[in-house]
């Protein structure tokens, strides 16, 4: 059987790879544990898929972490969420900083509790002038509470006569998300069998190519990661052109 790492083209790369991590609960309780349980085999899953895409030269992997939804979730899990959360920061940075990879979030960091905020700052400001793979956590994110907060400063903005209404395009209002200087997913890749996108960066996947699997996260193996990139690159984007358009450039 071939290995399906060879069958990845090298300059065909995304440079920018977005995961919906589903299932650990799930996995948990087909494994007759509790949730938890199946959260801290999922730690152990980022890890290898961020060094995994470290290896390929992807620039940029985000991974939906934590959603504004999750803080509905019981809080003896939350609570639990928020201390592996520290946890494994304390563990996994030195292994970021031995690997040239720059910790960045998007989300509202003012929602955690104040030892996760402060840990996880204290790794951002670590790793903020490693220069390979830039691992993009998703925290207390959920797109819509971006796209308001997008509407909310713009509308500062307009108030203090330095935007108006001419100036506005989709450029301009990329410029208003948590994303701003970060390029749009080429691929989304969305674990445990699930075929929604639950939130999760609406206006940046516009073009991106979906990818989706029944293995839940825990289960996801960098070979099921490289099958998704294999697969990725078999697609043609055309962004709305014909294909004899694209092939000419």
């Amino acid at each position: 059987m071939q290995d399906v790492q060879t069958l990845i083209q090298k300059d065909r790369i995304p440079q920018h790879v977005a995961i919906i991590m589903d299932g650990n609960g799930r996995w948990a309780k087909q494994h007759g544990l509790q949730r938890m349980f199946g959260h801290k085999q999922g730690v152990q899953t980022v890890h290898n898929i961020t060094t995994a895409a470290a290896e390929l030269g992807i620039r940029y992997l985000t991974l939906y972490a934590f959603s504004t939804e999750n803080w509905n979730r019981p809080q003896e899990e939350v609570d639990a969420l928020m201390a592996l959360l520290v946890d494994t920061i304390r563990k996994e940075t030195p292994t970021l900083m031995e690997n040239n990879v720059r910790l960045m979030t998007i989300g509202d960091l003012n929602r955690l509790p104040e030892l996760t905020r402060q840990k996880f700052v204290e790794c951002l400001e670590q790793t903020s002038h490693n220069t390979g793979l830039n691992l993009v956590l998703a925290l207390s994110y959920s797109s819509r509470w971006e796209i308001t907060n997008a509407f909310k400063r713009a509308i500062d903005d307009a108030q203090k006569g330095l935007l108006t209404a001419d100036d506005i395009d989709d450029v301009k209002v990329s410029a208003y998300m948590t994303t701003a200087g970060i390029p749009d997913p080429d691929l989304l890749i969305r674990t445990s069998g699930e075929y929604r996108i639950s939130n999760f960066l609406l206006w940046q996947l516009a073009y991106s190519e979906l990818y989706f699997t029944n293995c839940l996260w825990p289960d996801f193996t960098v070979d099921e990661f490289y099958a998704a990139i294999v697969d990725y690159q078999h697609r043609e984007r055309r962004f709305g052109k014909t294909s004899e358009q694209v092939s000419k450039i």
